[in-house]
Parts: C-alpha cells; structure tokens; sequence
C-alpha cells in the first residue's frame, strides 16, 4: 500500500510509490491488458508515445507534443490497482527556453483532483494549486516544479540546467543541480540511439536519474518497480536499469565508507540508561561494550574498564535494542532513513527479487549501509487489479511452485496479496507451513480476515482488513474500495459487539499477530491538500525542499459532507487496534510508509491506541524478533547477542516521541551517527 508521501513531486510522478515485485516470471493475461487505460482520442498522431510499465507489464501510457503555439503538451496516465494519476500539463516556454506559464490539470495517484497553475511576468513568478498559492520575484532562470507533473517534464528541467552551467533555482524554493552520469549506445530493430544518463539533484533524498536522448530531451526513466520509455524500446529498458544500476551502487558504497565507523577495539557506552526489551524497564546507569559485531558485557557504570575503545557518553540518554520495522519494501534510501531512526532491522514484505538480494548481499559485504532484512515474498492472482508482482498464481500447481521457489531463496514468510483466488489460499498456506514459512497478507477479494485465519494466516496486514471482516457486503477488496468503505463507513463500528468478541477470541486461539500500519491511514484518511501530514510535522522542517512540498499532497478526498466521518473513522481504527492490545493479540509495528519517520509516528499511534510507551518499545523490539524466530540473537540488550542498538535523547519509557530524538545507532557492531546519515540525504540533523 506503501504510498506517496514524503518525496519529492517530480519523485510522485516518477516513482508513484510502491516497489513490489518477485522472482518468479508471470505472463500477460488478456484481463489484466484490460486494465490498461486507452490513450485519449484527442492525442494528435504526431505525438511521442511512450509506454509507462509496471513489473514489465503495460500500465499506462505517456505522451509528447508540440502545438502549434509551440507550446508543449504532455499526457501522463497509468492504472495501479485501480489507482493511478492522469494528468496533462501544458507548458509556454520564453526567448530564453525557459518556462513563462503552466497548466496542469486532472487526477493524482489516489484520484483527487489536481489543478495547478503558473506564470511568469515581469520578473515575477505566481503559482496556485490546490496546496499553494504564492509569488517570488526572480532574476536569471528558474522553474517552477509542479505537485503533480509528468515524467517528461523532469527532461525539461536538466535540459534547461545542462544549457545553465548545470544547474537551475526550483519555484518555490530549492535549487537543482544535474550532472552527467552515464552513456549508452542502444540499437532496437535497426534503429541507433545514443542515451544519457543524468544525475539530478535536489528533487529527493538522493539524485533522481534520468535518461536523456542525443536532444538532450526526455527518453526514458527506469527503476526496478516501474518503466517510462518510448513505444518500441521496451526491452531497452533492462540496458538502462544495468548501467544505472552501477552508477548507483558505486555512489551507495562511496557513502558506505565514509559514514560506517568501525572503530577497532571496540564501543563502550558508558552511564547509559538501558532498555531492558524482556521486563519493559529501565536499568540506569549502565555501560556497555561491544567487540566485533556482539554485545561483549554489561554492568553497573565505572565496572567495565576497556583500552583503547570508542567511549560513547550516554549520560542522560537510554540505549534501546534496535528498532524493528515489520513492514517494509525496501528502496534506495531506505537504509540511511532507517539507521537514523534507530531502525536496525525491517521485514521486507514484497520487492522484486533479484534487486532485494543482491542489495542484502552488498549490505552484508559494507558496500552499501542498511538494515538487517528479513524476507517474504508476494503472490498474487492475475487480473485487473494484480499488484505489481511477477509472482502471479492462477493454479494450484503455480501457487505451490511459487512458494517452493520462495523457499529455495532463503525466504522465511509468504505474503498473500488481494487479487489471489479463494481456492488458492488453503494450498498456499499448506504448501507455506510445510516448508516452514509463515502466511500473512491482505485478505483477497471476495473473502473476510477471519476466513483467513481459520485458513491458517499467522497474521495479518492492515487495519482496514480487519475493519473490513464486519463488511462482508464488501467483495471488491483488492482494489480502492478497500480503503474508501472503510473511510466511510469505519465510524460505524461496534467494537464491543458479539461480532467484535468473536473475532478477538478467533485471534486469541490461532495466535494471530497484527500489522496495523496505522501511519499509512492516518496519511491517507486525515491529510488534505496543502497540510502535513501530522506524522511528518515534527520533522518537516527539516527536510529537503522539495521533498517537503512532496508531503503537501492530499490523501483520499472525502466526498462532500464526509470529511468529519473520514476523520471518526480513522479514530475508531486506533481504537480498534487498542481493543485488540487489551485482548492479549501480538501487535506489530510496521510502516508500509516512508522509512525512518513514519516508524516513529507508528510508535506514537500506538499509544494513541492506548499501549504503554513500554509496551510499545517491547513489540518493536523482542517481541518483534520473536515472531520471526529471531529473538536467540536479536531484540534484548543482552551479552552474546548481536550488537544492534540505538542511542536515544531522553527517555522514550516516559515519552515515546522521544524515539525521534535518536542520535546513534550500532548495527551488527558498526557505529553510524544520524546527523552524518541524515545530512547525507539533505536532511538537517
């Protein structure tokens, strides 16, 4: 479900979030090419056509013109789940190539309205959308960077910085800095094309790359999640992925060796406050020594006496296990994001598969910071609304072979997603459970969540499923339905009904755990057009500018008269997940969101729902390495474990929202500091 929120508006229109996928390979089937939207009629024959692909699969399309004003027209739409933008913008360029004016206009990823506007006018620049308005004067070139905009307009920015000394002002503020980053010679049916690579600054957390053609205008944007490239070059698109691919990597271990210290006869920290992860307590006053990648000793202040080790002061502060993200996917950043908040491990709920083990791979071997990873694969039923995944079932046979492969990869859980067919499920779970994996997932269409548990889910995702089990009527759910239902009718739930006590008690004697992912709902219930979201408030500031502006994005609009009960709603799924706390069900904590802040919203949520700041630091951290069979070497700050630790300002036993205030973190015995990995994303410590 993992959405927008937190990059950059460029990075919106490129990226549109999720990055999900797998190993097994899936054919195109005729119901899931229906669930291509058709290209506008209106479109003139002599526009540049591009194909917007997700998973290798058609999704959308983009294309390219120039009216006969000379202005430029670009058409960008793509179907995700039944989500997905359809935008046009319209761009009036001056004498000196840059843009005077600006109209963009239709739908976001979650289908609220978009219109934008902008002008430039005697040195003054005006913009108005539906999350801003505002005027700047300007002298020399600058572009204004839309909310929501096309792939092709990232083209038209390093255009216009490549023939301005490599850089240009963004509107509202910020500024763009766009190097060379690689060639590419590419031959399709006869045809010859020489492609650039550029490295563009400033528009996220890390440079956005693109690929330009000999006109220095836009060709092609890929990533492993999705492709942006002109019709007929699709199979191009792995050239590129290749090369930028070492780019990227050559830069991720470059940061690597400048930011992971490993001091040589070891870390002490010494009259830390230690989080003791089994009791829920605080022992005070402790040091603790880590040698190689192992916690070494801990005892009572001034009892440990170490030569020549890295002494870490921690008066004052408390020294937490590593924090556990139970819902990841992870991305490029993720691993700096994470570190910094503290989070030393995640459990990867769907990415493909060959860029997430060779990422685990260079993690393992120092060439690029992150996280511990832990491992589950996605299946998924071919159809309108598969998510985007090549492991697509339709048969029995293909579901138990998908998940033999998973096996054979070293995964250790399944993940079920929406769109799997009910009479799968039983052999998914059964073939999961005989090779030892555990089974958790949406709940697919047509089914409720305490089928699936019967079934033999160990868990299950999102609170919304869970609401969804007392709306059976609901059948659609693998696509939006299964959020906007829930928006409008979630308010209406008795919590204390025969309905509700059957289902906690269905919970409590299969030993169900739960990941909520209330960040992600309260992003997507609570936050309107132009406010932050309140999980990022405390950090935005902070953050890079346009990234900043990336947050400003709507979640789901409410219809007319609906904002109040959208908001109600939301509050009844805290309330729920607090009704389940009480009930004696495991409760995750996982993200689905952006890495690093969104955790840490997560935590505070959770004691909205009523656990104990103690509690809460106990399942994201024991408790979490317990359900993955984990807790022998992970999750308590004991001698012999691994060295996995976050040093925090403050108590966070007394504060939760003191888990922001993270200044150190220790990952399989490697010393990173979060002012250094947050400035190494443009992030003010």
């Amino acid at each position: 479900m993992r959405r927008h929120t937190g990059v950059s508006a460029f990075a919106v229109a490129l990226v549109a979030g999720l990055i999900l996928a797998g190993s097994v390979s899936a054919q195109q089937s005729n119901e899931s090419a229906s669930a291509v939207p058709a290209l506008p009629s209106d479109i003139p024959a002599n526009a540049q056509r591009y194909s917007f692909l997700i998973m290798g699969n058609l999704a959308g399309q983009q294309a390219v013109w120039t009216a006969a004003d000379g202005s430029l027209h670009m058409f960008y739409q793509f179907n995700d789940r039944g989500r997905g933008p359809k935008i046009t913008s319209i761009l009036k360029f001056g004498a000196n190539g840059t843009p005077v004016a600006e109209t963009v206009r239709g739908n976001d990823y979650l289908k609220s309205p978009v219109s934008e506007e902008y002008s430039l006018d005697a040195g003054t620049a005006r913009w108005k959308n539906d999350s801003e308005k505002g005027e700047k004067k300007i002298a020399g070139r600058a572009l204004y960077v839309p909310i929501n905009s096309v792939p092709a307009e990232v083209g038209v920015l390093a255009q216009i910085a490549r023939a301005n000394g490599g850089k240009v002002a963004l509107l509202p503020e910020g500024e763009s800095r766009v190097e060379r980053a690689a060639e590419l010679d590419l031959e399709n049916s006869g045809q010859k094309k020489h492609v650039t690579m550029v490295a563009i600054e400033g528009l996220d957390f890390s440079p956005t790359y693109v690929w330009l053609d000999d006109r220095d205008q836009f060709f092609a944007f890929v990533n492993p999640w999705s492709t942006v490239i002109p019709e007929g070059w699709e199979k191009a698109a792995a050239s590129l992925m290749t090369v930028q691919d070492r780019v990227a990597q050559a830069r991720a271990a470059e940061l690597a060796g400048k930011l992971a210290h490993r001091p040589p006869n070891g870390i002490l920290f010494k009259h830390a406050n230690i989080f003791d992860s089994e009791s829920g307590k605080i022992i005070e006053n402790q040091d603790v020594f880590v040698s190689g990648n192992r916690i070494k000793s801990v005892a009572p202040s001034n009892s440990v006496d170490v030569a020549n080790a890295e002494v870490i002061d921690a008066t004052g502060k408390t020294l937490l296990p590593g924090l556990w993200d139970m819902h990841a996917h992870v991305a490029d950043n993720d691993g700096l994001l994470n570190l910094a908040a503290g989070v030393t491990t995640v459990r990867d709920l769907a990415n493909d598969t060959e860029t997430l083990l060779a990422r685990r791979k260079r993690i393992e071997e120092g060439k690029e910071i992150g996280t511990r990873i832990v491992i589950a694969g996605i299946i998924d039923g071919r159809g309108p609304y598969q998510g985007p995944t090549k492991v697509l079932v339709s048969t029995e046979e293909e579901a138990r072979a998908a998940v033999k492969k998973y096996k054979e990869l070293g995964y250790v859980q399944i993940k079920i997603y929406s769109s799997v067919k009910p009479e799968l499920v039983p052999a998914i779970i059964d073939e999961a459970h005989k090779n030892g994996l555990r089974v958790s997932g949406h709940i697919p269409a047509g089914m409720t969540a305490a089928e699936c548990v019967k079934l033999g889910f160990d868990e299950v995702q999102h609170a919304n499923f869970l609401m969804l089990n007392f709306m059976p009527d609901v059948k659609n759910t693998n696509t939006p339905t299964r959020f906007t239902e829930v928006a409008k009718r979630g308010a209406d739930l008795d919590l204390n009904s025969p309905e509700m006590k059957s289902f906690v008690k269905l919970l409590q004697d299969r030993h169900t755990t739960l990941d909520p992912t209330l960040s992600a709902f309260e992003d997507m219930f609570l936050t309107r057009a132009g406010e932050i979201p309140r999980g990022f408030q405390p950090v935005a500031k902070r953050l890079p500018p346009q990234v900043r502006r990336g947050l400003l994005s709507s979640g789901l609009t409410p219809p007319a008269g609906m904002d109040e009960r959208y908001k109600q709603s939301f509050a009844k799924m805290v309330e729920l997940v607090g009704v389940m706390y009480r009930a004696g069900i495991p409760i995750e904590d996982g993200t689905d969101s952006v890495a690093g802040f969104a955790y840490h919203r997560e935590l505070e949520l959770d004691v909205m729902a009523g656990i104990p700041p103690a509690k809460v630091l106990q399942d994201a951290t024991l408790n979490s390495a317990r359900i993955m069979s984990l807790d022998r070497e992970l999750g308590s700050i004991v001698p012999g474990k691994l060295a996995d630790l976050a040093l925090v300002d403050g108590d966070p036993v007394a504060d939760i929202s003191n888990v922001r205030k993270t200044t150190l973190v220790v990952k399989d015995g490697v010393l990173y500091k979060s002012a250094e990995l947050y400035s190494a994303l443009g992030v003010e410590p």
